[in-house]
């Protein structure tokens, strides 16, 4: 049997990088699917399309740091999917630059994108949850959450947010049955990392353990593992997925 069999998953920011790797490994492992896209139309239809065959799939257009459309998105998954056992708070930006250049426009729109968005989405799914007296909630921080990083202080306190806000919805929501845990990725190659100058990229991994950079595969690996049943007794923690960057 699959590990997500029988199980509904709603995933935030799913057309690209990470989000696509999680849709896809969900969708492998017996999840059905319902991912949200902010502008990319082309590339939802065509998750659309590549998951159809393997799995019942919808995305829905719809920003996750407006308060009223998480909530309608919410209510339109159970609408057309029936419940929601997991949800993965993935959807996120940057916009970097030192403190001293970085403006309120760039802090604030961070904030709400990378935070107020989990708060939104995981409001939203508490009832539905609390109903079925089941659920996993993912939230999607990183290593620069838990250690900082300079130019990235915006995004670090998003990040560092994040992982404050699991743990307290899982002494919250632990007695209601319904986890809540976090993946922090370090340096994972997409197609955002494609872009940058080899020499940098290979810097990097040379200041990795384990000498690569990981997979959005290695975060998905980790959201099943939280989404499954084999993490039945695991709630509140931080899951570091990074190559020993921070070991």
């Amino acid at each position: 049997m699959k590990l997500l069999e029988g199980k509904v998953a709603l995933i935030t920011g799913a057309t690209r990088g990470i989000g696509r790797g999680i849709a896809e490994m969900f969708a492998q492992q017996g999840a059905k699917v319902a991912f949200t896209y902010a502008g990319s139309v082309d590339k939802a239809k065509e998750l659309e399309a590549t998951l159809s065959s393997v799995t019942q799939i919808k995305g829905y257009q719809s920003d996750a740091s407006d308060y009223d459309a998480a909530q309608k998105l919410v209510d339109e998954v159970m609408a057309e999917f029936g419940q929601i056992d997991i949800l993965i708070n993935n959807a996120g930006i940057t916009r970097d630059n030192l403190l001293m250049r970085m403006s309120k426009d760039d802090w604030d729109t961070i904030i709400k994108v990378n935070l107020d968005s989990v708060f939104n989405l995981t409001k939203a799914v508490i009832k539905p949850m609390m109903k079925a007296k089941s659920g996993s909630i993912i939230n999607m921080t990183s290593v620069v959450g838990v250690k900082g990083n300079a130019g990235q202080a915006n995004y670090a306190a998003s990040k560092a947010g994040v992982i404050g806000f699991t743990k307290s919805v899982a002494l919250e929501l632990g007695s209601r049955n319904i986890r809540c845990n976090a993946v922090a990725p370090g340096f994972i190659e997409t197609e955002m990392t494609g872009a940058l100058d080899i020499k940098v990229v290979e810097a990097w991994r040379e200041g990795i353990p384990l000498k690569r950079g990981g997979q959005p595969e290695d975060i998905a690996n980790a959201c099943v593992f939280f989404g499954s049943e084999m993490s039945a007794y695991v709630t509140g923690q931080v899951l570091n997925v990074d190559g020993g960057m921070l070991t």
